[in-house]
């Protein structure tokens, strides 16, 4: 496989056809993808306002792909400390996993961030690069405050389960404890969707504005 350096080159590359340069994106968010894949080209839409049709605005592809490349530069950064760290551990003698384990290491099935990847609509406002330097920090120690993914301060959202109740976090869904029968369970979707809808920007308006008649009905 090319590497995201390649394929965010392609982005940038004029002279391309623009269905190409977008795959190129969806490349670049399938080897990088702070929120999920579905999540993250959602959150990018928004943020780089990529109209339904991209010839409205090419160059919310260039914005789209360097705010993910933003992002994976610290998280590369990161990883490349958290190596050197885990190596000298092994070398001491400590071959477990600290916690908290790191959020890219993160089963997306059992983390607390599973909404994102049942309801690609529900994931943090942040900027891709806020969201990295605030679990970043986290990582190291950092006690900030509201919610650990998103920082929302609000009360938690009740939602049902089978088992009774589960609190998410009002801003993105995020569940900072477990169900009462100690299991994640599925999110319902708030908006019914589809994949290509969201892959065709169904939920855009040509001027890059989040379409206001979508859903349909």
């Amino acid at each position: 496989m090319t590497s995201f350096l390649t394929h965010r080159a392609r982005v940038h590359d004029a002279r391309l056809p623009l269905r190409r340069r977008h795959s190129a994106l969806r490349t670049c968010i399938t080897l990088f993808a702070p929120y999920g894949f579905r999540a993250t080209y959602h959150h990018l839409t928004l943020s780089a306002a990529i109209p339904r049709w991209l010839e409205a605005d090419p160059e919310a592809l260039v914005r789209a792909v360097e705010e993910l490349h933003e992002a994976r530069v610290l998280w590369l950064a990161r990883t490349e400390e958290y190596s050197a760290q885990r190596r000298a551990e092994k070398r001491a003698g400590r071959r477990a996993v600290g916690d908290p384990r790191p959020w890219w290491l993160r089963s997306r099935w059992e983390g607390p961030d599973r909404a994102w990847y049942e309801d690609p609509f529900r994931h943090p406002p942040l900027r891709l690069s806020e969201y990295v330097r605030r679990q970043n920090a986290i990582l190291d120690g950092a006690d900030l405050p509201g919610c650990p993914a998103c920082g929302d301060e609000g009360p938690l959202e009740p939602n049902s389960s089978v088992h009774g109740w589960v609190e998410l976090c009002r801003g993105c869904a995020w569940a900072p404890v477990l169900c009462p029968c100690g299991q994640r369970h599925r999110l319902v979707p708030m908006i019914p969707y589809g994949w290509n809808e969201i892959w065709q920007r169904a939920h855009m308006s040509d001027d890059g504005m989040p379409n206001p008649h979508w859903p349909a009905g």
